[in-house]
């Protein structure tokens, strides 16, 4: 990775949350349906307990751990982390709403966890671990705080061809020449795309028995405005990228993405866009 500095990255990509932190709070919901297989996907694998600790890091506004949390009473307790101050705000609100009193809030980095050894008896991570600057370090940390025959479930995106909703986007901005090529190697959500990677990256960080699978999901919006506000809100690349241009430029990028993605397109207006993820389960 010449020419890449990790901590650079990571204050970036710390302030590239806490950017749009805001947008995830006004989308939770919606994210929350759309994506709502791939959580009881992780809670099943995870079978949490009452009674247990579990540790989720990259909560973001904490939808996926929140499921957890009430499966772990009486006496268990949930520490819902984020690297983004910001996200753990809208978490602790939304708690508050759900009426989730066993829940603890801890600003984190997963790449170094501030929790004592074989202190969990689960970790959840859920699009979090393909964005790191050391997924190894970050898994290894996972493996250090759990208790031994403890649980990490994890979910990481899918092959750009899968995944149509977020690649499309993404092309398109590069070839308008509004944002760089991602460079291969680097952090990224297509960085853990390939099954085998996972695999052994779990394996090589001590964890016995991984399970990889993959899940299809479905982006689908009452119309092309609402999945592209979607868009907007959630991904800090293409948020500050929109925060830059002028209106012409915007409305030039909208309609192209407009344009590829018409083969989503109903005749009323509705669009539905396939997109697939792996989920993975592994123990300590």
């Amino acid at each position: 990775m010449t020419g890449w500095d990790a901590d650079t990255f990571r204050e970036q990509s710390a302030r590239a949350w806490e950017g749009v932190a805001d947008g995830w709070a006004r989308q939770q919901h919606e994210l929350a349906r759309i994506t709502a297989p791939v959580s009881h996907w992780l809670v099943s694998a995870l079978n949490p307990q009452p009674g247990q600790q579990v540790l989720e890091l990259a909560a973001g506004t904490g939808e996926t751990g929140f499921l957890v949390a009430e499966l772990l009473l009486p006496g268990g307790k949930l520490i819902c982390s984020d690297v983004s101050d910001a996200m753990l705000d809208h978490a602790r609100r939304r708690a508050q709403e759900l009426g989730l009193a066993n829940v603890e809030f801890k600003q984190l980095n997963a790449e170094w966890i501030d929790l004592p050894l074989a202190s969990m008896d689960a970790v959840l991570c859920r699009w979090g671990l393909m964005l790191l600057a050391d997924p190894d370090a970050a898994l290894r940390e996972c493996r250090r705080v759990l208790r031994p025959g403890g649980r990490l479930g994890l979910a990481a995106w899918d092959d750009p061809e899968a995944n149509p909703w977020a690649s499309v986007p993404a092309t398109t901005m590069v070839e308008l020449g509004h944002a760089d090529p991602p460079p291969r190697g680097r952090p990224g959500m297509f960085a853990l795309a390939d099954p085998g990677r996972l695999d052994d990256l779990l394996e090589g960080a001590g964890f016995t028995e991984p399970r990889v699978e993959a899940i299809e999901l479905e982006f689908a919006a009452p119309s092309f405005e609402a999945f592209w506000s979607l868009g907007a809100d959630l991904a800090p690349g293409r948020a500050s990228m929109l925060a830059e241009l002028d209106e012409e430029a915007r409305v030039e990028l909208r309609a192209e993405v407009q344009r590829r993605l018409s083969r989503f397109i109903a005749p009323g207006g509705e669009i539905a866009i396939p997109a697939r993820t792996l989920v993975a389960v592994a123990q300590a």
